[in-house]
């Protein structure tokens, strides 16, 4: 009989054990529970001492994560492996998320800070009444150009610079379908989210001919390549362009007239999300007017929030370069998703421009 009870005793206490081990094993994961939320970011895209911040204040830890295209972004969110509490796609991924379920409606009387936010981005065509989205980031595509690096005086207010003769073997290109193509139907006073196929036949024709001008085509190393003045000029996103500026004070950066992409980053909360009221509160967090200005100040892209904005140098958020007025917005268009299809044609029109660099 004694030997019974000791039995018993012995898988009780083992039991307690796993049971303790397991809860603690759960703290640490941050899959589930109300003191963790999971953060799903681009690369050096958030100030780091904002997360120390938001846990001080909340007591809520964030397990922090980041993906380097939004395809990787939403693939994740879809095998749902991971239960992404907050993350920050684009404008046209919002689109293709909402359409797949992959989304949950916000509740915006837990984001109070919202009123910080400019009402000019607010209520855009991808995501009507902020249901699901709200602002982040935004910015413009245009090149960036080290004039101390060119034999030749140019502005680049033209997408038609990059074909000049004279830049043999002195462009780099963001690694990336839509700005490349974009770039191509824009030179020719295309829209960038065309699906014409006469339009496309003709934009992959024009960029075979940029072919001789192209250095490389790459991905983040494009900022310290012009840094270093490894490379005179760069298709690139204006807060990259910012980076290489804060080091290198020669470059300088430009929006072609007939037109580029003005991108929006949105923060939005996954269908995947194991701490909806946690990601809430990031969320407001991240719209206080000093959070919004301390976080652009460190990652150097546009914010939309005009309470940060106040508390900012002037000298930078008047900086047209990088905060265009709306009249040179207009000129601009946002990325529209255009279906698996056309994506699938996209990439592969530019995948068959990168061989032809061989």
């Amino acid at each position: 009989m004694k030997d019974i009870i000791r039995a018993s005793v012995a898988v009780i206490v083992v039991s307690a054990l796993l049971l303790y081990i397991n809860s603690q094993l759960g703290k640490t994961s941050g899959s589930t529970g109300s003191d963790t939320i999971t953060v799903y970011n681009w690369g050096e895209y958030l100030d780091p001492e904002l997360l120390d911040q938001f846990t001080e204040e909340t007591g809520i830890r964030v397990i922090y994560e980041t993906f380097d295209s939004n395809e990787a972004m939403m693939t994740k969110v879809e095998q749902g492996g991971t239960s992404y509490d907050v993350a920050m796609p684009s404008e046209y991924m919002i689109e293709k998320m909402k359409e797949d379920d992959l989304l949950i409606p916000l509740d915006h009387s837990k984001i109070p800070n919202l009123k910080n936010i400019d009402p000019y981005f607010l209520d855009l065509s991808f995501d009507p009444g902020n249901e699901y989205s709200v602002p982040y980031f935004w910015g413009t595509v245009g090149i960036a150009f080290n004039p101390d690096l060119l034999e030749k005086d140019f502005d680049f207010t033209s997408w038609e610079d990059l074909w000049s003769p004279e830049l043999r073997q002195q462009v780099i290109l963001v690694d990336s379908a839509r700005e490349v193509i974009g770039m191509g139907l824009n030179s020719l006073g295309y829209s960038l989210n065309s699906t014409d196929e006469a339009e496309l036949d003709a934009a992959s024709a024009k960029l075979d001919e940029l072919t001789p001008n192209v250095k490389a085509i790459i991905g983040d190393e494009i900022v310290e390549m012009m840094r270093r003045n490894e490379a005179a000029i760069a298709l690139t996103w204006s807060g990259q362009a910012l980076d290489m500026m804060y080091i290198n004070e020669s470059i300088d950066f430009a929006v072609p007239e007939e037109g580029s992409n003005l991108w929006f980053d949105n923060m939005i909360i996954p269908k995947t999300a194991a701490n909806v009221d946690g990601a809430h509160q990031f969320i407001n967090f991240m719209l206080d007017a000093e959070v919004a200005a301390q976080n652009a100040d460190w990652v150097g892209y546009s914010t939309p929030n005009a309470a940060g904005l106040e508390l900012m140098d002037p000298e930078v958020t008047g900086d047209e370069r990088f905060y265009p007025d709306e009249e040179i917005r207009e000129r601009l268009e946002v990325y529209r998703n255009l279906g698996p299809e056309m994506t699938g044609e996209y990439n592969e029109r530019f995948l068959r421009f990168k061989m032809g660099m061989n």
